[in-house]
């Protein structure tokens, strides 16, 4: 007879939370909070993997000391698999397996797939969000949540054939590509370029400082001060399989959703189901829009020298 700890875990909703990157740490931490609360709270469990970044130790004490500081249970561990073999150790696996809250950080997202999709480490992420655990991941950690994620890809906004790369992720998100940073480094090119050539994935691009809930693999609710975009290609129109490298792509026809804070998104059904007009961070926003577009500063005069 199944436990009452083991209902609860098959009652429990399957939950993902995918941020763009370049979230809050500092401030209100709008996003970081949600993890947190998601994961427990002051009974959570949280796992931090920092493998996607070139600066392990800092990355793990700063995500460390940002869950510490929104209240946290006291058990915060480190998973750190710095090879293919090393996501076999049996310690990292049982780490990620006392877990109610796992978050990867940015970096490479080959790193990710390189090192943990299809090792031991990479099940176990997978067996703690089928039991109800709270996957996070932000920038790099994002990109690998989907089955195939982006791996490189030019920027900017005119979809071009044959300049962008999947490979891999960890499969947590079917049907779905994941970009991210996506207002704040032009990705709407590369995106579409890639739902162009494979209609039947939908896109989904975050901005900075924002994250897409999903539930279930369905249910999706934007958090945070920017817009997550839904490029879905299924009926478009395109060129993709005759444009040469390079070349601007024929895309007509395609859906685009932009959705903020308040709206609710079916990603099976790709349809809007409801939405709250919400302000949120509306300073930060309009604070992160201004400095975009202010010109770089002069360097400052010096005195001619003879």
């Amino acid at each position: 007879m199944a436990s009452q700890t083991d209902r609860a875990a098959m009652t429990r909703p399957r939950t993902l939370l995918i941020i763009g990157g370049a979230e809050d740490k500092i401030g209100r931490s709008v996003v970081l909070k949600r993890f947190v609360r998601l994961a427990g709270g002051r009974q959570s469990r949280i796992v931090i993997i920092p493998t996607a970044s070139s600066f392990v130790d800092e990355v793990g004490q700063s995500y460390t000391s940002v869950f510490t500081r929104l209240r946290a249970g006291m058990d915060i561990q480190i998973v750190h698999a710095g090879s293919r073999a090393a996501a076999h150790d049996p310690l990292l696996v049982e780490r990620l397996d006392n877990a109610t809250g796992i978050f990867i950080s940015g970096g490479s997202q080959l790193k990710l797939s390189q090192y943990l999709v299809g090792t031991p480490a990479g099940d176990a992420i997978h067996a703690a969000y089928q039991r109800g655990a709270v996957v996070a991941g932000t920038s790099a950690g994002a990109s690998i949540m989907s089955r195939f994620m982006v791996s490189l890809g030019d920027e900017g906004l005119t979809p071009r054939q044959r300049t962008s790369q999947l490979t891999a992720g960890l499969g947590l998100l079917e049907n779905v590509i994941v970009d991210q940073h996506f207002d704040q480094r032009g990705r709407y090119g590369r995106l579409m370029s890639l739902v162009a050539n494979s209609p039947n994935l939908i896109g989904m691009g975050i901005d900075e400082n924002t994250a897409t809930e999903i539930r279930d693999e369905r249910v999706l609710s934007i958090i945070g001060a920017g817009g997550v975009f839904i490029i879905d290609a299924r009926a478009a129109v395109t060129d993709a399989p005759d444009a040469r490298r390079g070349a601007p792509l024929l895309v007509s026809g395609a859906v685009v959703h932009s959705l903020p804070t308040g709206a609710t998104f079916d990603l099976q059904e790709v349809a809007l189901t409801s939405f709250v007009e919400h302000h949120p961070d509306i300073e930060v926003a309009v604070a992160s829009a201004t400095d975009r577009a202010a010109p770089a500063p002069l360097p400052p005069r010096t005195a001619p020298t003879s």
